[in-house]
């Protein structure tokens, strides 16, 4: 069953249209991914999805549409967004960043024991609690960005481009963690990623975005045996 449906999606930034027509699913407790060159569109459409810009087609959640919502009430639905480039209050401490991960959420009860989670899956953070967030390397702010949105208890994570400008070990922590809380607590993952290696062996079913519309789909293992997809985004 699928937890996010986009049906149709178009999007614009003034006067210029990003999105086509996109449409994608999520499954409940799947990983999806949306693949593209930069410029795509792939960004453009997880703010669409969390209601940042102006928007036409329809996206459910939970069978539920939730297109022409506000960004927080969205947010108060489970869906948490760790954007692109991090998006860390650098003058805060890693703890008053978390912190304000959990503030979209209902329930306030337990925040030690969230605490004390996502410290256990960045053991790193755990150590910097107390330094602010601008003192962090990229790598470190990265895993805050994630720590953060987890705050929330999302039952859907939309993240867009974790692996930029990071090295290769810091990534592979990145995305054990992500599938350590996909397969351990069912969080339901959108992956927006241009290191297609990497998201397809994460992934259980991709997308493809050219210039704002979906040029294939299916599942991540046959998208990875694909030899234009191989070529072109794969380069084997």
């Amino acid at each position: 069953m699928a937890l996010l449906e986009v049906e149709h999606l178009e999007a614009q930034y003034g006067w210029t249209k990003v999105l086509h027509g996109v449409s994608f699913a999520v499954e409940d407790g799947g990983i999806t991914t949306i693949l593209g060159a930069n410029g795509a569109g792939k960004t453009t459409t997880l703010r669409a999805v969390c209601g940042m810009l102006r928007t036409a087609g329809t996206v459910r959640f939970d069978g539920r549409r939730i297109d022409g919502k506000a960004t927080e009430d969205i947010v108060r639905l489970g869906i948490a967004h760790a954007p692109e480039g991090r998006g860390t209050f650098v003058q805060l401490t890693v703890e008053e960043n978390l912190r304000l991960g959990a503030y979209g959420r209902r329930d306030l009860r337990d925040l030690a024991r969230d605490y004390d989670r996502v410290y256990q899956l960045f053991p790193v953070l755990a150590q910097r609690r107390h330094q602010t967030a601008g003192t962090l390397s990229g790598g470190e702010q990265q895993m805050l960005a994630v720590a953060r949105a987890l705050m929330l208890r999302p039952r859907l994570l939309l993240l867009d481009e974790p692996s930029l400008g990071l090295a290769p070990l810091v990534v592979r922590e990145i995305f054990r963690v992500v599938r350590t809380i996909n397969r351990e607590e069912r969080v339901s993952v959108l992956l927006v990623e241009q290191n297609a290696a990497m998201a397809l062996s994460l992934a259980d079913h991709a997308y493809l975005v050219e210039t704002g519309r979906v040029v294939m789909s299916g599942a991540a293992a046959d998208l990875r045996r694909d030899d234009a997809v191989r070529r072109s985004y794969l380069g084997y």
